[in-house]
């Protein structure tokens, strides 16, 4: 899943994009401020769900809840609306703004099925996306590719019955290990990560020599054909090798480590000309 910041008339509507189940889910709250200006928007929300069920309504019972960053910079469960249950949500509020509203959901909804349709617009997003975070053309060029690897290797897992979730986990650590003598986990403290994506803090050579991992393990998968999942971590171990063993043959030539403790904020990203911040 992944959460995005919306804007509605410069109010700010946080979502998150459930890419397994192709559905939006908006903060109840976030919507509730947006449409009535309420300086309260959690009270007006309890306020809305108690009269929502004196009057026999299920809606509020069948809501969901997912972890959304918050203003303090963490994150906690908040109450959440499919764009179906949003717009029978807002048919509960009076607000001069729910027709509009209703057309923002509408957009929003349409603009990514057509990334969906058209991967082309969802990699240019992801290409401004990078550019207005500070990363050369060179760095993002080989993320786009790392992104489209990564991609065709978890769909050769799919494709053989490989679970998501913990079995993707265990076989990403299994090439990450392999490759790089380090975990997933490990290889983000080394970094001095928490939440932020690893491969977003990767060198141009880490992420090179993670794709050649990948692709080495997707084509292998193909051609041997795993039925368990023993096999699929053996062939892991495989694609691994061959990744590892370019890394020490690059190491032994320049006599530098490969695997860096650099990240997007000590040393990826290129010095900015004024040598402020980033602003993330």
């Amino acid at each position: 899943m992944k959460e995005q910041v919306k804007i509605f008339e410069e109010k700010k509507v946080r979502t998150i994009w459930n890419a397994d189940k192709e559905e939006w889910y908006f903060s109840i709250v976030d919507v509730i401020e947006a449409l009535t200006d309420s300086p309260r928007p959690r009270k007006y929300w309890n306020a809305l769900k108690t009269k929502l069920l004196a009057e026999g309504s299920e809606l509020s019972q069948n809501l969901g809840q997912l972890r959304m960053l918050a203003a303090d910079g963490k994150k906690y469960l908040t109450d959440v609306a499919d764009t179906q249950q949003l717009f029978r949500l807002i048919q509960s509020i009076p607000s001069p703004k729910a027709e509009p509203f209703k057309q923002w959901i509408a957009q929003v909804a349409k603009e990514r099925l057509d990334q969906l349709q058209d991967p082309e617009l969802s990699i240019e997003q992801a290409m401004t996306d990078y550019k207005r975070l500070g990363y050369s053309d060179n760095w993002i060029n080989q993320r786009l590719k790392s992104i489209e690897i990564r991609k065709e290797l978890t769909d050769e897992w799919k494709a053989r019955g490989v679970q998501e979730g913990v079995q993707f986990a265990t076989l990403t650590d299994i090439i990450s290990k392999t490759w790089s003598d380090k975990t997933t986990k490990e290889y983000k403290q080394y970094k001095g990560l928490k939440k932020e994506n690893l491969r977003d803090n990767m060198t141009n050579a880490e992420l090179v020599l993670n794709m050649l991992a990948e692709l080495s393990t997707k084509n292998i998968s193909e051609t041997s054909n795993p039925e368990t999942f023993d096999e699929h971590a053996k062939i892991a171990v495989q694609g691994g090798e061959i990744a590892k063993n370019a890394r020490l043959e690059l190491e032994s030539k320049t006599g530098k480590s490969v695997v860096s403790p650099l990240n997007a904020k000590t040393g990826i990203l290129p010095p900015k000309k004024d040598n402020t911040e980033l602003n993330e």
